[in-house]
C-alpha cells in the first residue's frame, strides 16, 4: 500500500509541469502585438490568384516578363550557370564584403572605367543583399557616422521600402517635390524650390533612373542643375539604381547622373541591385559603394562598412555575384547580356507606346503621352483610385490604388484588352 501512494505521489508530480505550461500560455509574450496591415503589392497578387477571369492581368508585380507574360530567365545568365556548374566549385564563405571581382566589376559598370575616382582608388564597394541590403547598409552606415545630420529628403513619392529602411536605420525621414499628378511629369520647379530650402548637409535621395514608382526621370540638362544646387547647398547625395540598363536599354546612359555628379567633384554613395538587369531577383546580388577623398579614408570607411555587416548577415550569398561577376569580366558574355538588357527595355518601351496608340484607336480623348514619355518597368498613369477600382472589379486588371502599373505585365497579346478597359472607365 504504501508503495502504491508513493507511486501515485509520483504521478501527480509528473503532471505539475504540464498544468504550469498551459497557464503559462494564457498570458503571452505578445498578446499586445496588434496585426500589421497587409503589404499593398502582395494583396494585388493575392487577389490576383483568387480571380477566375481568363483575362485576368497583374500589373502591380515589378518583375518582368516577356511577351508571353512568362518570367524571363536570360541566356547570358544560363551560360554563366553552366560554365560555374562545370568548375565544380566549393560553397565556402564569401568575405564580409562579398566576392571582390564582382564588387570591382559593379563599381567599373556604375562608375564608368574612365571614372578618375575609381581610377584613383578612393572609393570601396562591397556586395551586399540585392539593392534593398544595398539601401540598409548605406542607411545604417551614415547613421552611424554622418555626423552632419539625420535627415534623409525622399522624392514624392518614392519606392515604398525607402521610408523603413531609412527610419529602421534611426534617420529622419522627409521629402521633396518630385512627381506632378497634373502633368504626370518632373515638377523641376518644385523640387528646386524644395531643394534650395533644405538645410545644408542634409542627405537627399536620387533614383538615378527608371524612378519607381512614376517612370519620370529628370533630363540631363535638369540633372545638371540639381547637381549644381546640391553642390551649392552642401547636400549629400544617396543615389539608389536599381535599372541601369533596364530603363533606356544603355547601361551608360542610365549612370549618367551618377556619374555627372562624381565629375562635378560631388561624393556620393550608390546602391546598385542585379534583380531586373540581369533577372538574379531571388538571387539577391547588389552592391553599396562610397566614393570617398582619398585612398586611406576608402579603407577606414571599408573597415567600418565590413563591421556593419558583420553582426547584420555576416557575408552575402555566393552563387549570384558568381553570375553576375561572370557576365560582366567575360567579354563575349557581357555582349550576350548588354543586348538582352536592351532587348528586355525595348519591349517595355515598345508596349508603353502600343498602350498609347490603343487608346487612341478606341477613341479616348485624353492626353496619353505621359505613359511613353515615362521609363523604366512602372507607369503612373493618372488613373484615379475609384477608376483603379473600376478596372479590378469590371475587368480582373490588378493594379496598386494610386494608378501605378507594372509595363513589365503587358503583352502584345493584352495590351489592346487594357486600353479598352482604360478607356471604359476613364471616358
Amino acid at each position: 500500500m504504501a508503495l502504491l501512494k508513493s507511486r501515485l505521489v509520483v504521478g501527480v508530480a509528473r503532471w505539475q509541469p504540464c498544468l504550469s505550461v498551459v497557464q503559462g500560455r494564457a498570458s503571452s509574450w505578445w498578446s499586445h502585438v496588434e496585426m500589421g496591415p497587409p503589404d499593398p503589392i502582395l494583396g494585388v497578387t493575392e487577389a490576383f490568384k483568387r480571380d477566375t477571369n481568363p483575362k485576368k492581368m497583374n500589373l502591380g508585380v515589378g518583375a518582368y516578363r516577356d511577351d508571353n507574360g512568362k518570367p524571363y530567365v536570360l541566356s547570358s545568365v544560363r551560360k554563366a550557370e553552366a560554365q560555374l556548374a562545370s568548375r565544380n566549385l566549393d560553397k565556402e564563405y564569401l568575405p564580409i564584403g562579398g566576392l571582390a571581382e564582382f564588387a570591382r566589376s559593379s563599381a567599373q559598370l556604375a562608375l564608368g572605367e574612365n571614372c578618375e575616382a575609381l581610377k584613383s582608388g578612393r572609393f570601396i564597394t562591397v556586395q551586399t543583399i540585392s539593392g534593398t541590403g544595398s539601401l540598409r547598409v548605406g542607411a545604417n552606415f551614415l547613421q552611424r557616422f554622418y555626423k552632419y545630420s539625420r535627415d534623409v529628403y525622399l522624392p514624392k513619392p518614392s519606392w515604398g521600402n525607402h521610408t523603413p529602411i531609412f527610419r529602421d536605420a534611426g534617420l529622419e525621414v522627409k521629402g521633396y517635390r518630385y512627381y506632378d499628378p497634373k502633368t504626370c511629369g518632373f515638377d523641376f520647379a518644385g523640387a528646386l524650390d524644395d531643394i534650395s530650402k533644405i538645410p545644408e548637409q542634409s542627405i537627399i535621395l536620387f533614383h538615378a533612373c527608371a524612378h519607381n514608382p512614376t517612370g519620370v526621370d529628370p533630363k540631363q540638362e535638369q540633372w545638371k542643375e540639381l547637381a549644381a544646387l546640391i553642390k551649392s547647398r552642401r547636400l549629400f547625395p544617396f543615389f539608389d539604381m536599381a535599372y541601369q540598363g533596364f530603363a533606356s536599354g544603355d547601361t551608360d546612359k542610365d549612370a549618367w547622373a551618377v556619374r555627372h555628379f562624381i565629375q562635378e567633384g560631388v561624393n556620393v554613395v550608390l546602391s546598385q541591385s542585379y534583380a531586373k538587369n540581369m533577372g538574379l531577383y531571388g538571387e539577391r546580388v547588389g552592391a553599396f559603394t562610397v566614393v570617398c577623398s582619398d585612398t586611406e579614408e576608402a579603407k577606414r570607411v571599408e573597415s567600418q562598412i565590413k563591421i556593419l555587416i558583420r553582426p547584420m548577415y555576416s557575408n552575402p550569398p555566393l552563387n549570384g555575384a558568381r553570375i553576375a561577376a561572370a557576365i560582366l569580366t567575360q567579354p563575349d558574355l557581357r555582349k550576350e547580356w548588354l543586348q538582352e538588357v536592351k532587348g528586355m527595355a525595348n519591349r517595355i518601351i515598345s508596349m508603353r507606346e502600343q498602350l498609347v496608340s490603343n487608346l487612341k484607336k478606341e477613341g479616348s480623348i485624353h492626353n496619353w503621352q505621359h505613359i511613353s514619355d515615362q521609363i523604366g518597368m512602372f507607369c503612373f498613369t493618372g488613373l484615379r483610385p475609384e477608376q483603379v477600382e473600376r478596372l479590378i472589379k469590371e475587368f480582373s486588371i490588378y493594379m496598386t490604388k494610386d494608378g501605378r502599373i507594372s509595363v513589365a505585365g503587358v503583352t502584345s497579346a493584352n495590351n489592346g484588352y487594357l486600353a479598352h478597359a482604360i478607356h471604359q472607365v476613364s471616358k
